[in-house]
Protein backbone atom coordinates (compact mmCIF):
# COMPACT_ATOMS: atom_id res chain seq x y z
CA UNK A 1 0.00 0.00 0.00
CA UNK A 2 1.05 3.43 -0.81
CA UNK A 3 2.49 5.74 1.85
CA UNK A 4 -0.17 8.35 0.69
CA UNK A 5 -3.17 6.21 1.46
CA UNK A 6 -1.66 4.93 4.65
CA UNK A 7 -1.34 8.79 5.52
CA UNK A 8 -5.25 9.11 4.96
CA UNK A 9 -6.04 7.80 8.48
CA UNK A 10 -4.62 10.76 10.61
CA UNK A 11 -5.66 12.45 12.18
CA UNK A 12 -6.85 9.61 14.73
CA UNK A 13 -8.56 9.59 17.93
CA UNK A 14 -7.14 7.24 20.61
CA UNK A 15 -8.71 6.33 24.10
CA UNK A 16 -5.90 6.13 26.77
CA UNK A 17 -6.76 3.76 29.77
CA UNK A 18 -7.68 6.98 32.42
CA UNK A 19 -10.13 7.80 29.30
CA UNK A 20 -9.08 10.80 28.59
CA UNK A 21 -8.84 11.22 24.52
CA UNK A 22 -5.25 11.81 22.13
CA UNK A 23 -5.00 12.46 18.95
CA UNK A 24 -2.78 10.30 16.71
CA UNK A 25 -1.05 12.17 13.59
CA UNK A 26 1.89 12.58 11.37
CA UNK A 27 5.03 15.08 12.62
CA UNK A 28 4.32 18.99 10.53
CA UNK A 29 6.38 21.26 9.77
CA UNK A 30 5.01 23.84 12.70
CA UNK A 31 5.02 21.77 15.20
CA UNK A 32 8.53 22.91 15.84
CA UNK A 33 8.22 24.32 18.82
CA UNK A 34 6.24 22.30 20.74
CA UNK A 35 7.98 19.34 19.48
CA UNK A 36 11.15 20.59 20.59
CA UNK A 37 9.47 21.26 24.00
CA UNK A 38 8.73 17.40 24.19
CA UNK A 39 12.31 16.81 24.22
CA UNK A 40 13.08 19.69 26.98
CA UNK A 41 10.52 18.08 28.97
CA UNK A 42 12.32 15.07 29.62
CA UNK A 43 14.13 14.52 32.50
CA UNK A 44 17.85 15.30 31.99
CA UNK A 45 19.13 11.55 32.41
CA UNK A 46 16.35 10.50 30.09
CA UNK A 47 17.49 12.50 27.50
CA UNK A 48 21.32 11.04 27.80
CA UNK A 49 20.11 7.81 25.88
CA UNK A 50 18.82 9.69 22.98
CA UNK A 51 21.30 9.86 19.90
CA UNK A 52 20.85 13.23 18.92
CA UNK A 53 21.38 16.34 20.82
CA UNK A 54 17.25 16.93 21.31
CA UNK A 55 17.98 20.31 23.63
CA UNK A 56 19.71 22.06 20.91
CA UNK A 57 16.81 23.94 18.23
CA UNK A 58 18.62 24.00 15.29
CA UNK A 59 18.19 19.81 15.70
CA UNK A 60 14.82 19.44 16.14
CA UNK A 61 14.85 22.83 13.14
CA UNK A 62 16.46 20.77 10.84
CA UNK A 63 14.28 17.45 11.32
CA UNK A 64 10.82 19.82 10.95
CA UNK A 65 11.86 21.40 7.81
CA UNK A 66 13.09 18.07 6.15
CA UNK A 67 10.12 15.91 7.21
CA UNK A 68 10.67 12.87 4.94
CA UNK A 69 8.11 10.25 5.68
CA UNK A 70 9.47 7.73 3.43
CA UNK A 71 12.92 7.58 5.53
CA UNK A 72 11.96 8.89 8.91
CA UNK A 73 7.51 9.09 9.45
CA UNK A 74 7.27 10.37 13.34
CA UNK A 75 3.69 9.66 14.18
CA UNK A 76 2.87 12.48 17.49
CA UNK A 77 0.38 12.19 20.27
CA UNK A 78 -1.55 15.09 21.16
CA UNK A 79 -3.44 15.72 24.59
CA UNK A 80 -4.78 18.74 25.30
CA UNK A 81 -2.80 20.81 22.49
CA UNK A 82 0.73 19.74 23.74
CA UNK A 83 2.47 16.90 22.23
CA UNK A 84 2.98 14.49 24.67
CA UNK A 85 4.95 11.58 22.90
CA UNK A 86 6.17 10.30 19.84
CA UNK A 87 6.60 7.06 17.45
CA UNK A 88 9.25 7.14 14.39
CA UNK A 89 9.46 4.50 11.58
CA UNK A 90 12.85 4.68 10.38
CA UNK A 91 13.35 3.21 6.55
CA UNK A 92 16.33 2.58 4.78
CA UNK A 93 14.74 2.99 1.23
CA UNK A 94 18.10 1.07 -0.08
CA UNK A 95 20.85 -1.71 0.81
CA UNK A 96 20.57 -4.72 2.90
CA UNK A 97 18.20 -3.35 5.26
CA UNK A 98 16.11 -2.27 3.02
CA UNK A 99 12.89 -4.51 3.94
CA UNK A 100 13.83 -3.90 8.21
CA UNK A 101 12.42 -0.33 9.50
CA UNK A 102 13.02 0.78 13.08
CA UNK A 103 10.81 2.09 15.75
CA UNK A 104 11.42 4.11 18.47
CA UNK A 105 8.96 5.72 21.18
CA UNK A 106 8.85 8.37 23.41
CA UNK A 107 6.33 9.42 25.99
CA UNK A 108 6.73 12.27 28.60
CA UNK A 109 6.92 10.35 32.25
CA UNK A 110 3.35 12.19 33.56
CA UNK A 111 1.58 10.58 30.50
CA UNK A 112 3.31 7.28 30.90
CA UNK A 113 1.05 3.89 32.17
CA UNK A 114 -1.47 5.02 30.14
CA UNK A 115 -1.50 2.87 26.79
CA UNK A 116 0.06 6.28 24.96
CA UNK A 117 3.33 4.53 24.13
CA UNK A 118 1.75 0.92 23.11
CA UNK A 119 -0.59 2.43 20.90
CA UNK A 120 1.87 5.07 19.02
CA UNK A 121 4.50 1.84 18.68
CA UNK A 122 1.28 -0.17 17.40
CA UNK A 123 0.50 2.22 15.14
CA UNK A 124 3.91 2.66 13.90
CA UNK A 125 4.16 -1.67 13.63
CA UNK A 126 1.38 -1.16 11.25
CA UNK A 127 1.80 1.19 9.27
CA UNK A 128 5.32 -0.90 8.29
CA UNK A 129 3.59 -3.72 7.94
CA UNK A 130 1.22 -1.85 5.30
CA UNK A 131 4.16 -0.12 3.71
CA UNK A 132 5.45 -4.16 3.09
CA UNK A 133 8.19 -4.17 5.66
CA UNK A 134 9.38 -7.78 6.33
CA UNK A 135 10.86 -6.69 10.20
CA UNK A 136 11.01 -3.99 12.83
CA UNK A 137 13.28 -3.99 14.79
CA UNK A 138 13.61 -1.38 18.41
CA UNK A 139 17.23 -0.46 20.12
CA UNK A 140 16.98 0.21 23.82
CA UNK A 141 19.80 0.68 26.51
CA UNK A 142 19.98 -1.96 29.09
CA UNK A 143 18.53 0.23 31.74
CA UNK A 144 15.27 0.87 29.50
CA UNK A 145 13.37 -2.26 31.34
CA UNK A 146 10.05 -0.78 31.13
CA UNK A 147 10.17 0.25 27.12
CA UNK A 148 11.86 -3.44 26.78
CA UNK A 149 9.00 -5.01 28.69
CA UNK A 150 6.57 -3.30 26.68
CA UNK A 151 7.97 -3.99 23.50
CA UNK A 152 8.07 -7.74 24.36
CA UNK A 153 4.57 -7.62 25.57
CA UNK A 154 3.92 -6.32 21.56
CA UNK A 155 5.92 -9.43 20.38
CA UNK A 156 9.61 -8.17 20.12
CA UNK A 157 11.74 -10.34 21.11
CA UNK A 158 15.71 -10.17 21.80
CA UNK A 159 18.08 -10.49 19.05
CA UNK A 160 20.82 -9.61 20.90
CA UNK A 161 22.30 -8.15 23.96
CA UNK A 162 25.86 -6.47 24.12
CA UNK A 163 27.36 -5.74 27.42
CA UNK A 164 29.11 -2.23 27.89
CA UNK A 165 28.91 -1.43 24.10
CA UNK A 166 27.31 2.06 23.53
CA UNK A 167 27.87 5.18 25.51
CA UNK A 168 25.62 8.06 26.78
CA UNK A 169 25.72 12.04 26.18
CA UNK A 170 28.00 11.70 29.53
CA UNK A 171 30.55 8.59 27.85
CA UNK A 172 28.98 6.21 30.56
CA UNK A 173 28.73 3.14 28.83
CA UNK A 174 25.43 0.60 28.78
CA UNK A 175 24.05 -2.25 27.49
CA UNK A 176 22.98 -2.18 24.22
CA UNK A 177 19.60 -4.20 23.68
CA UNK A 178 18.28 -4.82 19.99
CA UNK A 179 14.87 -6.58 19.68
CA UNK A 180 13.03 -7.39 16.42
CA UNK A 181 9.37 -8.45 14.95
CA UNK A 182 8.82 -10.64 12.20
CA UNK A 183 5.69 -8.66 9.94
CA UNK A 184 5.23 -11.59 7.39
CA UNK A 185 4.25 -14.86 8.48
CA UNK A 186 5.51 -18.13 6.52
CA UNK A 187 2.60 -18.51 4.65
CA UNK A 188 2.44 -15.05 3.79
CA UNK A 189 6.09 -15.69 2.59
CA UNK A 190 4.62 -19.11 0.50
CA UNK A 191 2.05 -17.24 -0.86
CA UNK A 192 4.44 -14.83 -2.79
CA UNK A 193 5.51 -17.53 -5.48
Amino acid sequence: MSLELELQQYPKEISLKDGSKCSLRPLRKEDEKDFHGLFLALPAEERMFIKHRVTEPEVIRDWCRNLDYGRNLPLVAILQGKIVGVATLHQQLGGWKRHIGRVSVLVLPKHRGLGLARALVGDVVGLARNLGLEKVEAEFIGEQEAAIRMFALLGFSNLVRLEDYVKDMQAVTHDYVLMGLQLKSDEEYAGMG
